[in-house]
């Protein structure tokens, strides 16, 4: 089992409120975060892949930033990461520094996506660049590995040379690889040294068998209940397999419907009642049809 790094847990990939004439609402940030804090969840990150960072500008992410903190009137010790990742090294900074003045826990960072075949050694830099300007001290800075979606890669060779530069402000990764000996290799050349959140519940269990230290998830959007369980009967040294296998019943069934936000924020609204907010062009919403054949075998798992 894993040390508990300060930031370990079970995190959302939040949804991102929008208003019909696609503009953020972030009037309903904090009402969203207040439901995940009672459902279980440590944290939350604003503005990953399931919040559509990238589509939207700074001055954009700043107002929900800042807007989010509202939850902790509720649940002060309700843990928020920023997603501050963007090709300009600038703006990366901008934001990062925006959220660790704001009071945010820690940042999860998009590597620069535009460039795909960049070096190690330019992605030490662009990294070193922002952690030196950018992260306080007592402040986390998370990689963001999901080279299947940014085309740019965290090698374990770039992860250990950060680690060694920046001990404590780099913490690890978001690891949304969705390559369970990926996990395996992380967690036997880092062991407890490198903080790994998966980010794939299918995954999570396995992850945390391998010094993972939680998962920040879509589908903790709709079932925090569930990922808190396998996370606790792990914790407790447990065996978590039946609560993962009730997770993974899930994810098969969402699987097909990637990318997440449309079919996430549909869900959201059926579930629990919140706005059926709409997407960010390029996504689309998704067809009613294909909400009720969703929500019809999620309910025959769930009424189970």
């Amino acid at each position: 089992m894993t040390s508990h790094h300060p930031l370990a847990g079970i995190y959302a990939a939040a949804l991102t409120p929008l208003r019909n004439n696609l503009t953020l609402s972030p009037e309903p940030v904090v009402s969203f975060l207040n439901h995940l804090a009672a459902r279980g969840a440590h944290g939350a990150l604003l503005f990953g892949t399931t919040g559509e960072g990238p589509s939207f500008s700074a001055p954009e992410r700043r107002d929900v930033l800042l807007a989010a903190l509202g939850v902790r009137q509720t649940y002060p010790d309700f843990r928020l990461l920023a997603g501050t990742g963007s090709p300009s090294l600038d703006e990366s900074i901008t934001l990062t520094r925006a959220a660790f003045d704001f009071g945010y826990d820690g940042v999860v960072v998009l590597p620069p996506y535009y460039f795909r075949k960049v070096s190690d050694d330019g992605l030490f830099n662009w990294f070193d660049i922002l952690i030196r300007n950018a992260v306080p001290d007592g402040g986390y800075l998370l990689g963001y590995h999901i080279p299947a979606i940014s085309g740019v890669p965290l090698s374990p060779d770039l992860l250990a040379r950060l680690k060694d530069a920046h001990p404590q402000k780099f913490a690890g990764i978001k690891d949304s690889s969705n390559d369970p000996e990926h996990t395996v290799a992380l967690g036997g050349r880092f062991g407890k040294d490198l903080l790994v959140f998966s980010g794939n519940d299918g995954l999570l269990l396995h992850a945390l068998e391998h010094h993972a230290g939680g998962a920040i998830t879509a589908m903790a959007n709709i079932y925090t209940d569930l990922l808190r369980q396998v996370w606790n009967i792990y914790r407790q040294n447990g065996d978590a397999i039946e609560a993962q296998e009730d997770l993974d019943k899930r994810r098969k069934i969402l699987d097909p419907y990637k990318p997440f936000p449309p079919i996430i924020k549909a869900l959201a609204a059926r579930k629990f009642g919140f706005p059926r907010w709409p997407v960010k062009p390029p996504l689309l919403d998704i067809s009613d049809d294909i909400v009720d054949q969703v929500w019809q075998e999620l309910c025959k798992l769930d009424n189970q």
